[in-house]
């Protein structure tokens, strides 16, 4: 009797080639173990590597050509951290030739790094009660003058100096300004708006220059709002 012997061709690695592997034949089951959260990508060489699991809130980046790419923190740069705004909503006037404190138009913020910028905006509504008025305006953090040029002779530091003319008197004008600050603090910090009048005339904050009490004459609210801007 005639004895078949059956031999099965061993299987090498040079017999397995591209062509021979059909199409989605390589399952997951397949495919090595890795860690949880990589990523597979390829290094400078062309080969497979896998990228490291990344932490909790981080982005995929790219690390440039010949690198692969890795996770990283998302840059802080330019966001907003928080905003503060006071609306003043009541009169105020005042006849002092100095600069005095607008009554209610302050705000504070507490910037949560010390290389925070603070963004400062107001506007308001200001006016003078004489034909013959210069108002003026400045803003300050703390005890200190900012959003105001350097000072010259008998000059003074502010952000705005309105001279009223005549019939001007009983106009009520719009008045904005706005100033990126470098606090370089993590205290509580307070923005504040001063004015000051000329000749013991009266300069008004959110009404007109004469204020009369009718219905040509408007109230406004004033605002300062504050942001702090990342680093």
């Amino acid at each position: 009797m005639a004895i078949i012997k059956v031999i099965t061709p061993s299987v090498t690695d040079a017999n397995i080639t591209t062509a021979k592997v059909t199409d989605n034949a390589i399952t997951l089951a397949k495919m090595a173990s890795g860690t949880d959260g990589n990523i597979i990508s390829y290094d400078a060489s062309g080969n497979p590597v896998a990228i490291a699991t990344g932490s909790d809130g981080q982005v995929l980046t790219s690390t440039g050509a010949g690198s692969p790419p890795a996770f990283e923190a998302i840059p802080g740069g330019g966001k907003i951290g928080q905003v503060v705004s006071t609306a003043k909503v009541d009169h105020f006037s005042t006849s002092s030739s100095s600069f005095t404190d607008i009554t209610g138009l302050t705000v504070n913020i507490t910037p949560s790094a010390s290389n925070s910028k603070i963004y400062v905006m107001t506007n308001f509504m200001g006016g003078s009660d004489s034909g013959s008025g210069y108002p003026a305006f400045r803003m300050l953090r703390g005890s200190t003058v900012i959003n105001a040029g350097t000072l010259a002779g008998t000059r003074v530091g502010g952000f705005l100096h309105m001279n009223i003319y005549n019939a001007d008197n009983d106009t009520g004008m719009s008045i904005s300004t706005a100033f990126l600050d470098s606090p370089n603090t993590t205290s509580e910090t307070t923005y504040k708006i001063q004015a000051k009048q000329s000749g013991g005339n009266i300069v008004r904050v959110g009404a007109g220059g004469n204020d009369n009490d009718n219905a040509q004459y408007v109230r406004s609210a004033s605002i300062i709002t504050v942001m702090e801007v990342l680093a």
